[in-house]
């Protein structure tokens, strides 16, 4: 691992430390950087905020590893894997869910939710003659109503598993992608 990415991490456990005790509205970058042993230079050296440095902390934890799942196979297996992460990371999640973070939350799970329904709109309508546009306007509409279930789920403080918010969010759009595009198909 390089030293930069060493230094990454590092920055990124020192938030994660300081989140589980202190919202992160209130966390500064001398915080940070002191919890962790780094020059405030070298921070910025990095990242251009405390939020930036979440917004690299949730798509390196999660982001990089999905791609696997943008298929209609596994897609379920995608969402779940989201979900486990937020359980395990709770008082991070949570932390970001109700202070000014939550913008980058939100952004977060609409891109994540959004490429792997893009992904899956594109597979099942591989035999189909539907324009780009209906499978984006499909694949934000759905993502909207995904990303909105977990919000709900962080709101009510995580109560479900997440093997059944997946299975709830399966059975909204079990046939549904399906009908849609096939309704929206070119003759």
């Amino acid at each position: 691992m390089s030293t930069n990415e060493l230094t990454e991490i590092a920055l990124a456990n020192s938030l994660k430390k300081l989140m589980h005790t202190v919202p992160i509205n209130k966390i500064t970058v001398q915080q940070i950087c002191t919890n962790c042993n780094i020059s405030r230079r070298t921070f910025y050296y990095h990242f251009q905020d405390t939020y930036d440095l979440l917004r690299w902390i949730y798509e390196h934890e999660v982001i990089d590893d999905l791609e696997k799942y943008y298929t209609t196979d596994n897609w379920k297996n995608g969402v779940t894997t989201v979900l486990q992460y937020t359980l395990h990371n709770k008082d991070i999640c949570l932390n970001t869910y109700n202070s000014l973070g939550r913008e980058y939350l939100e952004r977060f799970l609409y891109k994540i939710f959004y490429n792997a329904l893009y992904e899956v709109i594109k597979e099942i309508s591989s035999n189909m003659n539907v324009e780009d546009k209906v499978q984006k306007d499909c694949a934000e509409f759905y993502t909207l109503a995904i990303t909105g279930e977990f919000l709900l789920w962080l709101n009510h403080g995580l109560k479900e598993s997440p093997e059944q918010i997946a299975v709830k969010i399966d059975t909204m759009l079990d046939g549904t992608l399906f009908t849609f595009l096939k309704k929206h198909e070119k003759q």
